[in-house]
C-alpha cells in the first residue's frame, strides 16, 4: 500500500509539472523580477512589500506627490493582461517563479480631473524605480479599480531598508495632508458605478453671484454670510479663549424660497474656501466629507435636504438614522477646524426632532420665508433683467401673487417671454399680467404647488412672508395644501403619523382606494 501511494504521489507530481510546462509563457515574462533584482540588488522575492492605501478621490494628489518624490528615477509599466490587476506586487513576483508572464511595458495612464476644466494624465499602473537617500526603492502605483475588487488606490513599496520605506511613506502622508488639487475648489461627491462605499469627486465651477442677486428679508443674507464666512476672521481670538471655530447653519423654509440660492451666494463669496456638496445618496459619505473638510480648510460642507435622512429607525436604515451620523461627523471635528456645515431643509419639523437629540451641532437656524410683496417686486426686476416691464405692471403682479415663491416669480417672467415669442411680438406689460392671471387661476393650483407656492392669502394675523405654502408651515404645526399631522407620532411613521397615501389615516391599505372597492 505504501509503494502504491508513493507511486501515485510521484505520478501526480509529474502531472503537475507537465501542466505547468503547458501554461503559456511570455518570451519576456521574467522582465519584472529581473528588473527588480537588478535595481534593488537583492532577490525581490525575499523582501517584504509595504502597502499604503489611498482614498480613490485622492489619487490625483498621490500621483502629483509621487512624481515629485520619484523624480530622479524612471517609471515602467507591467504587462501580463488582466491578471496583473488581480494580483499584488508580491503575488506577481511569486507567480513569476512558476508562470513568467509579466513583461515590462509602458505605464497605464488615466485622464482625471484636477479642476472644472482641467485634467491630468495620472499613472494608473506603473512601477517607479528610484533612489532615496542613496537606497534603491521600487514602488508600484495603482489607481482604484472597483471592477477588480480594488476600492482604494494603493502604493506597494519594495526596499531592503525598512527605515527608508518608513521615511518615504511618512513624507508622503504629510504632503497628502497639506497638498491637494481640491483645496479651494467647489466639489460634489458622487457615488460611482462599482462598490457602495466608493465615492468620486466632481469639480464644479464656483458660482458668481452678487448680494444684489439674492432677494431675502433685510439683514438675513448678511447674518448668514457673517456666520458662515466672517467668523474665520476672529479665529485667533476664539481659539485663544478656548472657543470652537467650527459652526453649523440650518436654512429652513418652504421649497422654492431661495435656500439653495443663498448657499450658492455663500460659495460665490467664499473665494478660496473649499466647498463640499452632499445631497441625496451621497449624504452617506458624510464621514469622508468631514475628513476632506478638515484637511482642506477653510471649508464649507453643504448638506442639502437633510430632512430626507431624518427618519426613525423603524424605516430600516440601520441602527440609527443617517442624519445622526451626519451630526456625529460634525461633532467629531476638532474645535479649531475652520469648517462650516450648512444644512438645508423643507421640513424643519422632521429635522428638529433629530437635532434635539444631538444638540450643539447647529448654532444658527435661519428661516428663509416666502417673499413679501416688496420682495416679489424685487424678484421680478431681478429676473426680468432688461425686459421692458413698467413699474406699475411689476407692482400689480407682485400684489396679486401673495403666498408664492421665488421659483414662481421666475416662472412668471418665463411665461411672459414665451407668450410674446408665440405672438411674435415684443415683450410687454400685458404679457406679464396675463401670465399672472394664468398661474393664479384656480385650475393652476397644482402648478403653483409644484413651484413651491400655494397662491393662498395669508391667514389673519399672520405676516404675509410667513404664509404657509405647499406642505410646510413655520413651527411645523399646520400644513396647508397637503395634510395635517396627527397629535402624536404614529407607529412606524417618522412624519407624525401620516399614512403612506399622504393622509392622517390608519395605514397603507387606503392607497389607491383599494379598501372597500367593489
Amino acid at each position: 500500500m505504501g509503494d502504491e501511494l508513493r507511486a501515485f504521489i510521484r505520478d501526480f507530481g509529474t502531472m503537475v509539472r507537465l501542466a505547468q510546462e503547458a501554461q503559456p509563457h511570455h518570451a519576456r515574462g521574467r522582465e519584472l523580477v529581473e528588473t527588480l533584482a537588478a535595481h534593488l540588488g537583492a532577490d525581490p522575492g525575499g523582501l517584504p512589500v509595504v502597502v499604503e492605501d489611498v482614498p480613490a478621490h485622492r489619487f490625483v494628489d498621490a500621483d502629483i506627490i509621487l512624481a515629485s518624490l520619484a523624480r530622479t528615477g524612471r517609471c515602467v509599466g507591467v504587462g501580463g493582461g488582466d491578471q496583473r490587476h488581480h494580483m499584488s506586487l508580491g503575488d506577481m513576483i511569486q507567480q513569476s517563479e512558476l508562470y513568467p508572464n509579466f513583461p515590462l511595458s509602458q505605464p497605464d495612464y488615466a485622464n482625471l480631473p484636477v479642476g472644472p476644466d482641467e485634467q491630468r494624465q495620472a499613472i494608473a499602473l506603473g512601477l517607479h524605480l528610484f533612489h532615496r537617500d542613496g537606497v534603491p526603492v521600487a514602488l508600484l502605483q495603482r489607481r482604484a479599480e472597483p471592477r477588480y475588487g480594488r476600492q482604494a488606490a494603493s502604493l506597494e513599496v519594495l526596499c531592503a531598508d525598512a527605515a527608508v520605506v518608513a521615511g518615504l511613506l511618512a513624507e508622503f502622508r504629510r504632503r497628502m495632508q497639506r497638498e491637494s488639487v481640491m483645496k479651494g475648489q467647489v466639489l460634489s461627491l458622487t457615488t460611482e458605478d462599482f462598490g457602495p462605499s466608493a465615492a468620486g469627486v466632481t469639480f464644479n465651477d464656483r458660482p458668481t453671484l452678487q448680494a444684489a442677486d439674492v432677494i431675502l428679508p433685510d439683514g438675513l443674507l448678511e447674518r448668514v454670510s457673517e456666520h458662515a464666512l466672517g467668523i474665520a476672521s476672529h479665529r485667533e481670538a476664539l481659539v485663544a479663549a478656548g472657543q470652537h471655530l467650527k459652526r453649523g447653519i440650518l436654512l429652513y423654509g418652504p421649497p422654492g424660497t431661495g435656500k439653495t440660492h443663498t448657499v450658492r451666494y455663500l460659495l460665490s463669496a467664499g473665494e478660496g474656501t473649499t466647498a463640499i456638496i452632499l445631497s441625496g445618496g451621497t449624504l452617506a459619505h458624510i464621514a469622508e466629507a468631514a475628513r476632506m473638510a478638515r484637511a482642506l480648510q477653510p471649508s464649507i460642507v453643504v448638506l442639502e435636504d437633510c430632512d430626507l435622512i431624518a427618519e426613525d429607525r423603524s424605516f430600516g436604515h440601520g441602527p440609527q438614522p443617517l442624519l445622526f451620523e451626519v451630526l456625529d461627523a460634525m461633532d467629531g471635528l476638532d474645535d479649531d477646524a475652520d469648517v462650516t456645515f450648512v444644512l438645508t431643509t423643507n421640513r424643519v419639523d422632521m429635522l428638529e426632532r433629530a437635532l434635539a437629540q444631538r444638540p450643539g451641532r447647529v448654532d444658527l437656524a435661519v428661516e428663509v420665508p416666502l417673499p413679501a410683496e416688496h420682495e416679489r417686486a424685487e424678484l421680478l426686476r431681478l429676473y426680468a433683467r432688461d425686459l421692458p416691464f413698467g413699474a406699475e405692471a411689476i407692482g400689480s403682479a407682485a400684489g396679486s401673487t401673495a403666498g408664492t415663491t421665488a421659483s414662481f416669480t421666475r416662472e412668471l417672467v418665463r411665461r411672459a417671454v414665451l407668450a410674446a415669442a408665440l405672438q411674435d411680438a415684443p415683450v410687454a406689460d400685458a404679457h406679464l399680467l396675463a401670465a399672472v392671471d394664468e398661474l393664479m387661476a384656480d385650475d393652476a393650483s397644482l402648478t403653483r404647488s409644484l413651484l413651491g407656492s400655494s397662491g393662498l392669502e395669508p391667514a389673519a394675523g399672520v405676516p404675509e412672508s410667513r404664509a404657509a405654502s405647499f406642505g410646510w408651515a413655520p413651527g411645523a404645526v399646520t400644513y396647508s395644501g397637503t395634510y395635517s399631522p396627527l397629535p402624536g407620532p404614529g407607529p412606524g411613521f417618522a412624519d407624525g403619523g401620516y399614512s403612506e397615501d399622504g393622509f392622517p389615516a390608519d395605514g397603507v391599505e387606503d392607497i389607491g382606494g383599494v379598501e372597500g372597492r367593489a
